[in-house]
């Protein structure tokens, strides 16, 4: 199996502010993943090229695009509480968007069997006229609704630990796009109730399974196979996209779940497993330990080219919410909707 690998240097233009756990060394904690993996010959480089504003606006309305871009073509400053952009934030935005876009493209080429594509700034908070959470550009979503555009049903699988708001919002009422978030409960964004299940034509195409503090992998995978797995044969989805945060990490800093990189090898198997090879796109999110980022960015690449070898860390299990995912499944099973 070739996995196409999309990077860029601009991304270590995008300045998040002095001390930010939003960083450019996260980057580099992923290209150690890339080493720690060994994947020789498995692993292509792919050049992204930055998304051109037609792409951006399948996603983004104009008056939002041009504040941001004016931001920073300005010197920078904050865009919201919580995100800020210095002069070369807008390039990198772009370019992350553009990633997603261009692996898609390489994909359709025949160029590799899946895509991880190592961005920054992140994008699964971004709404469409709202910065949020360190992101810009929903990069994911520019990425689904092209594909969307063209006839493919999506399903986006996000396993951040911090619901992924802008996506759901983005897609809530599209029955081509199917969103499935994984996250803690509570915790910042504060959406992503069981109850939101999507409205009009995409009711039932957003699944949120929110988790208690400590949950582990084998509550992760219980999930998937009582409410994803099924959901998804319903859908019959053309093509997956992983928001792949790796901040459910035990580790992490500023969340509180309890998996390991070793949980992310059999979960990314289950959520891949949904489509051929060459309809497969891993875009990064948050996680924000370092050495966390390195274990889980290795163990995903693993993954993708399916290479089997002794985990980087044991994968994890009986710590709570089996309960909350039997909540979520009741309440899927009284609406009508499994």
């Amino acid at each position: 199996m070739t996995v196409l690998f999309a990077t860029h240097a601009a991304y270590l233009d995008h300045l998040a502010g002095p001390r930010h756990l939003e960083r450019p060394e996260r980057l580099q904690a992923v290209l150690d993943g890339v080493k720690l993996a060994g994947l020789g010959d498995a692993m292509e480089p792919l050049v992204p090229v930055a998304a051109t504003r037609s792409d951006l606006e399948r996603v983004h309305p104009v008056a939002y695009l041009d504040r941001i871009e004016g931001i920073c073509v300005a010197g920078g400053g904050r865009l919201d509480p919580d995100t800020y952009a210095s002069p070369g934030s807008w390039h990198a935005a772009t370019l992350a968007a553009g990633a997603g876009l261009a692996a898609v493209q390489a994909l359709r080429e025949g160029r590799g069997d899946a895509a991880f594509c190592a961005v920054r700034p992140p994008g699964h908070h971004a709404t469409t006229n709202e910065s949020m959470g360190f992101c810009f550009v929903n990069n994911v979503a520019v990425a689904a609704a092209a594909l969307a555009e063209q006839g493919e049903r999506v399903l986006i699988f996000d396993y951040d630990a911090h619901h992924g708001n802008g996506t759901q919002a983005v897609f809530y009422d599209d029955p081509r796009v199917l969103f499935v978030s994984l996250h803690q409960w509570p915790l910042y964004p504060g959406t992503g109730r069981h109850t939101e299940v999507g409205a009009g034509e995409g009711r039932g195409r957003t699944i949120n399974i929110p988790l208690p503090p400590g949950a582990t992998g084998d509550v992760y995978l219980h999930a998937f196979d009582q409410l994803v797995a099924p959901v998804a044969a319903t859908f019959e989805p053309t093509w997956v996209i992983i928001s792949a945060g790796f901040d459910a990490h035990r580790n992490d800093p500023i969340t509180e779940l309890g998996l390991t990189a070793g949980d992310y090898a059999p979960l990314t198997r289950r959520v891949l497993s949904l489509v051929p090879a060459g309809r497969r796109l891993i875009m990064l999110e948050g996680g924000y330990d370092l050495e966390a980022l390195t274990f889980s960015s290795a163990t995903v690449l693993r993954e993708m080219a399916n290479e089997s070898g002794a985990p980087i860390e044991a994968a994890t299990s009986g710590g709570p919410g089996m309960a909350a995912v039997q909540q979520v499944v009741d309440h899927w099973v009284r609406d009508g909707l499994l």
